[in-house]
C-alpha cells in the first residue's frame, strides 16, 4: 500500500498528470513509476522522447527518497546522471528509483527506467544516478 500523503504528493505534479503517469508502487526505499508511449511523448522517430524518460527515472527516484522519510516530507533534486542506453520503443516506460544511501542532509539514488513492448517483453533504456535534498 502506499502512503497517503506520498498519493497526494504525486497528484501535484502537473508534469505526470500531462504524461498519464501512475504510482505503482512506493515503500522501503523502492518506487515504480509508469507512463504509456503516445504520439504526444514521442520523439521525430517513433519513439518516446527522452524528455519523459528522465522525468519518470527521477520522479522515481525523489520519491524513493520520501518513502525513507517522515510523511510530509519533500525532497528536490541536486543533480540526476542519466545514460540512455536503448531507444525507448514500446507502449510503456516504466521506472523504478531505489535509495543507495539516506542521508540527514542528502539522499543518494539510483534508478532505472525499462521500455515494454506490446507483446509484455521488457527492455532497459536507461540507467539513473542521483543525489536528493529534504526541503
Amino acid at each position: 500500500m502506499i502512503r497517503p500523503d506520498l498519493q497526494e504528493n504525486f497528484a501535484r505534479q502537473g508534469i505526470m498528470a500531462t504524461f498519464g503517469a501512475t504510482l505503482e508502487e512506493a515503500s522501503g526505499g523502492r518506487v515504480v513509476i509508469s507512463a504509456p508511449i503516445t504520439p504526444a511523448v514521442s520523439q521525430q522517430q517513433g519513439f518516446a522522447h527522452a524528455g519523459l524518460t528522465f522525468a519518470l527515472g527521477d520522479s522515481a527516484q525523489g520519491y524513493a527518497a520520501l518513502t525513507a522519510m517522515a510523511e510530509g516530507a519533500d525532497v528536490l533534486t541536486v543533480e540526476m546522471k542519466i545514460n540512455l542506453i536503448a531507444p525507448a520503443a514500446g507502449r510503456l516506460l516504466r521506472a523504478y528509483g531505489e535509495v543507495v544511501k539516506p542521508g540527514r542532509r542528502l539522499v543518494v539514488t539510483r534508478g532505472r527506467v525499462e521500455a515494454e513492448a506490446e507483446d509484455g517483453t521488457r527492455r532497459d533504456i536507461a540507467i539513473l544516478q542521483g543525489t536528493m535534498i529534504p526541503v
